[in-house]
């Protein structure tokens, strides 16, 4: 019985690649440096899945951005516009535009479109194909990385992101094709990529195809026994193991069992099942091995050694061991790196730490499991089972996670509780009495730069260095600086900036009861955006206001109206580890009252419009759609629940990012947001097309400029973009707005942007009233 691991977190146990890479691209280290610094988080990475006894160590599992833009590159598909930087430019330089954007040199290229991978927070890079799309080897990464760990003394077995699914998450540029017609060219790459690898030793490759996890299309399913049956046929000695995780195979299963692989990996943490549906059906040919990815990999709670080691015995009584890997359910770029280094208990009490896991603790609970489960027990793996069983039952029992109080209220909750008083229509015209908007209002999605000497606040005041008075002082001079620009520059519902704020999430969660924080428990959202998620380990309440103070300062600074900024019940959910000992509805149900208390409060103050952010709703989408109704049924209502105890003349604003609506835009309307902010600028407003076709009937802010890239679009684009939404939505529904919020750029591009966009609407605005007065 073998382990297997299938991916490691690559930020480093101190975000080192983080920190490498902002100095590099702000030009304060050279190339070599960073280069240094992954090759050193690589070795790292390998050498302890090495010595804790893993089998199959993944290699190209590392990657300075996102590994669906590593294979982009890799395969040469580099859209047209960055032409000029490939010839002139570094390849490192040209990965890094494609994924930021560049303007610099004389050069200006937006940045590939971004979106979420799946059902997480993590985002990659959208592939770009053409019709005659050309792939051929560009970039050696994932050799290089092969042989690099072949010369520390570790045999690895390199990760490659299916060629299927790398094709399905793209997205095509012009219309005649669809994009999976693509893979009688894209295949011969991959063949090339298999030859040299195969050349430097390899034995083993990991080809990662979670869309086996999602419906699809029975051509779709042609193509995999297409394609996997030509890699068999050209490499039959090369032992490849098919990764399917985030959810079940489902009416996919009988494809992939056919499908001539030495190994299937199974997400049994996701889809439980699915382990008796294989064993049951009598299809798994005699060859083929399972991977039994039993350790959560996408959450931080110790695994139940006791529940893992029964599929393990059922699969073993099955197939005997030699067919049975055992593994963590994905990849571990989805955990914190080392439990071990959180060693504030104030923190993170001992109760609660001890019935976690991070990603180094993952690993060591795999080889524990397969030791336990192959009868090879040392006194070690026999300590470890009895920790794990004493904790798993110590949290059980725990008082720390259950409030009566909580509960009761859940289960009060009447139908008229998630219901505004009116319906929009109403709620719109008393809204425009009170808030006399201009035509195409401007506003921002909340978060203004946080600089160094912000954050350095932040440290200074939770090491004691500064009083609360003096914090709180530094924190208003911002706020009102703030205040100050947006009035200058023309914007017509401000923010306060949020400079009190660490983090969206982690920011109410400090507030909450039911909530546990750590210091190092670092995951990657996006390039070197790493986000900390907050534990949610028991019953979550409100005890006191948390965003009144500030909301009500900032507005007493100036005549124009201050939104409310709060994150709502769905993403506070899905960007938290939550406790996976009841329904993630009833856990989500008890923050959104939780939020409807603060905004019942913010009303009281006299804010007058309130945003709710729920950037998560379509991620927290299940992958197959018979699961859909179910999911939406509660997030949608939690959220209405979160929103529905105000007035009609207050203005409830929502702001999603990097969703794709077209299959849930009921579902958007009936969240009854009387106005959505969304990201649209790196689609070009293609997004906004499921809006107009749905006729949405309430006010939206297509976002008109890419936050998450350092360049300043110019007026001329703005325009441009707002031109097209005005085409689809009547100018009356619309709002000027970034994608998303300006918390990690720099107050020079924010401030030469947010002129621009002023401008952008004056000039809609004035084209509006030469339309009429035509």
């Amino acid at each position: 019985m073998k382990t297997n691991n299938l991916g490691y977190p690559r930020i480093g146990s101190n975000r080192e690649l983080k920190k490498s890479s902002e100095l590099y691209w702000a030009g304060k280290i050279p190339v070599q440096e960073l280069l240094a610094t992954a090759a050193t988080i690589r070795k790292e990475n390998w050498q302890l899945q090495a010595q804790a006894g893993i089998d199959l160590i993944p290699s190209n599992d590392f990657s300075f951005y996102d590994q669906v833009l590593d294979l982009t590159l890799t395969l040469g598909a580099i859209p047209a516009r960055y032409a000029e930087i490939a010839k002139t430019k570094p390849a490192l330089d040209l990965y890094f535009a494609m994924a930021r954007g560049s303007q610099k040199e004389g050069q200006d290229v937006v940045a590939m479109e971004m979106t979420k991978w799946f059902d997480t927070n993590y985002h990659y890079i959208v592939p770009e194909f053409t019709k005659n799309q050309q792939f051929s080897l560009f970039s050696e990464k994932i050799i290089d990385e092969f042989k690099e760990a072949n010369q520390l003394g570790i045999k690895t077995k390199p990760v490659l992101i299916g060629p299927i699914t790398y094709l399905l998450l793209g997205k095509e540029k012009e219309e005649g094709f669809h994009r999976i017609d693509l893979i009688d060219s894209l295949l011969p790459v991959y063949f090339e990529i298999l030859e040299k690898l195969k050349a430097e030793g390899a034995t083993h490759i990991q080809f990662d195809e979670p869309f086996l996890a999602l419906n699809l299309t029975d051509k779709e399913r042609n193509t995999y026994t297409k394609v996997y049956h030509e890699i068999n046929n050209r490499f039959p000695d090369l032992k490849v193991i098919l990764a399917n995780y985030f959810d079940c195979f489902g009416e996919n299963i009988e494809t992939a069992l056919a499908l001539p692989v030495d190994t299937l990996h199974l997400d049994l943490v996701r889809c439980p099942s699915q382990l008796d549906d294989i064993l049951e059906s009598g299809k798994l040919a005699a060859h083929v091995n399972l991977s039994l990815g039993v350790v959560d990999g996408r959450n931080i709670w110790k695994n139940d050694f006791k529940k893992s080691l029964a599929f393990i015995e059922k699969a073993v009584a099955a197939l005997g061991t030699d067919r049975i890997l055992i593994a963590p359910s994905c990849s571990l770029i989805h955990s914190p790196c080392d439990l071990d280094l959180e060693t504030n208990d104030q923190t993170l009490t001992p109760e609660i730490k001890q019935w976690l896991a991070f990603a180094k603790q993952k690993i060591e609970e795999t080889v524990v499991l397969r030791n336990l489960a192959s009868g090879e027990i040392t006194e070690n793996d026999q300590a470890h089972f009895q920790e794990n069983t004493l904790a798993n039952e110590n949290r059980k029992t725990s008082k720390l996670i259950h409030n009566d109080g909580v509960k009761n209220r859940v289960a009060s909750i009447t139908a008229g509780d998630d219901e505004r008083k009116n319906a929009f229509a109403v709620r719109r015209k008393k809204q425009i009495e009170a808030l006399q908007l201009p035509l195409f209002p401007t506003t921002t999605i909340g978060s203004f730069p946080q600089t160094p000497e912000v954050r350095s606040w932040r440290a200074k005041f939770k090491k004691g260095e500064l009083s609360q008075s003096e914090y709180d002082a530094l924190l208003q001079k911002e706020t009102e600086e703030t205040i100050r620009f947006q009035e200058e520059s023309g914007i017509d519902v401000l923010v306060h900036g949020e400079f009190e704020r660490n983090d969206m999430v982690e920011y109410f969660g400090e507030q909450l009861d039911g909530f546990s924080f750590t210091k190092n428990g670092w995951v990657q959202s996006y390039g070197s955006r790493c986000v900390k998620p907050p534990v949610i380990y028991g019953d979550v309440s409100r005890p006191n206001p948390m965003t009144v103070r500030w909301a009500e300062f900032a507005q007493s600074l100036t005549p124009k109206w201050v939104k409310g900024m709060l994150t709502g019940p769905v993403t506070i959910l899905q960007w938290s580890f939550v406790r996976n000992d009841q329904p993630r509805s009833e856990t989500c149900t008890q923050i959104a009252l939780a939020i409807r208390d603060e905004v019942v409060d913010l009303e009281q103050a006299g804010i007058k419009i309130i945003q709710i952010d729920e950037p998560a709703i379509r991620e927290g989408l299940p992958l197959r759609k018979e699961e859909w109704a179910n999911y939406l049924d509660w997030a949608i209502k939690t959220f209405r629940i979160s929103a529905s105890g105000v007035a009609d003349d207050t203005q409830i604003h929502t702001h999603m990012c990097y969703s794709e609506f077209n299959d849930i835009i009921q579902n958007i309307a009936d969240m009854d947001a009387d106005v959505i902010t969304i990201e649209c600028s790196r689609s070009q407003m293609e997004l906004l097309d499921a809006f107009a076709d749905f006729k949405y009937p309430n006010e939206i802010g297509p976002g008109v400029y890419d936050i998450h890239s350092p360049r300043v679009p110019s007026n001329d684009e703005m325009v441009h973009l707002l031109e097209k939404a005005a085409a689809v939505i009547p100018a009356d529904q619309l709002w000027v707005n970034p994608d998303c919020g300006l918390k990690t750029r720099h107050w020079d591009e924010t401030k030469k942007a947010l002129i621009e966009m002023v401008n952008a609407a004056k000039k809609m605005r004035i084209a509006a009233k030469n339309t009429v007065l035509a």
